[in-house]
């Protein structure tokens, strides 16, 4: 597999949508040369505009984010769509139903989608979105647009990842800003109200607006509120505005590679901890785990000095 990676890589580079589905799945699934892969891909990314899409489940996330890339398809620039789906807890399993929403893409060579599922990660992410983020960027994307979960509140690890994020609200969901009890809202650099014809939609304006009035962000951006019927189109070109006025403020006041350290030292320190548990995790098979497990739970140990043990013996090696 190493002898055949710059060849995946020129070959992904050179727009062969098969080599970057096959890339995207190696690095998904920790295939064989996955890490060769993305070292080799890295240093060609950070070209793509990344866009995180998130909100709560029924806000119409899929039917906006199909609309964004109608959008900036008539503006003959190529997309990558990451489409995040729930895992069953019982049977593993993931429905990707937004592959089934978008399918009328399919025929454009300049709209890439993969759905993923979660796999048990928490946050509205998959484990891998941010690598598979770096091969479709690497492939010369020139936007891509993360659809998160769609779990609600504790959804914010898209913060981390998206240089723009937009956290869309419906009217009519119990309450008016559903989410206005936790962090969601604090990462919002756009807020859209979607099915903005239903009633109700003045009441999300204005309590999104008394929300802003609270505090102000660190970096003096306030955020703008698009109306939006995403299911007709209508206010699609607004959001888009919306993002380019963004971009443009980060620019002006030198604050995108601020922006883009800050969500580098959080992902680098979620990197070494995953790397850390993986390499701990190889030097315990699973009939010692299970061992350990029985002892914890028939209090013969306790877990605290079990896990400094491990980790110890992991650091070692």
């Amino acid at each position: 597999m190493e002898l055949n990676i710059q060849r995946w890589i020129d070959q992904l580079r050179a727009g062969d949508v098969r080599t970057l589905a096959r890339a995207i799945s190696m690095v998904e699934n920790r295939g064989p040369g996955w890490s060769e892969l993305l070292k080799g891909l890295f240093p060609h990314s950070g070209k793509a505009r990344v866009l995180g899409l998130t909100g709560p489940p029924g806000a119409g996330k899929s039917t906006l984010v199909d609309q964004l890339a109608r959008f900036y398809r008539k503006e003959n620039r190529t997309v990558g769509i990451i489409a995040v789906d729930p895992t069953s807890p019982y049977t593993g399993g993931a429905i990707l139903g937004d592959r089934i929403r978008m399918q009328e893409h399919f025929s454009d060579p300049g709209i890439y989608i993969r759905s993923m599922a979660t796999r048990g990660s928490l946050g509205g992410l998959a484990r891998t979105t941010a690598d598979v983020t770096t091969v479709l960027d690497a492939s010369g994307r020139d936007l891509i647009m993360i659809e998160t979960v769609g779990v609600g509140q504790d959804e914010v690890d898209i913060v981390r990842l998206a240089e723009v994020t937009i956290l869309i609200l419906v009217p009519g969901m119990g309450d008016d800003v559903q989410t206005i009890k936790a962090g969601i809202m604090e990462i919002a650099d756009i807020f859209v109200i979607n099915k903005s014809d239903r009633d109700g939609a003045e009441n999300v304006e204005r309590e999104i607006r008394t929300l802003q009035s609270l505090a102000i962000r660190s970096d003096g951006w306030t955020p703008p509120i698009v109306k939006t019927v995403a299911s007709e189109g209508t206010g699609i070109a607004e959001l888009a505005d919306a993002v380019s006025k963004y971009e443009m403020y980060l620019k002006e006041k030198n604050l995108a590679l601020n922006k883009s350290v800050e969500n580098w030292q959080k992902r680098l320190s979620e990197m070494l901890r995953d790397a850390l548990l993986e390499k701990a995790r190889g030097q315990i098979t699973d009939g010692n785990l299970a061992r350990y497990a029985a002892e914890v739970a028939e209090h013969k140990r306790d877990p605290y000095t079990l896990v400094e043990e491990i980790a110890a013996n992991a650091g070692k090696s």
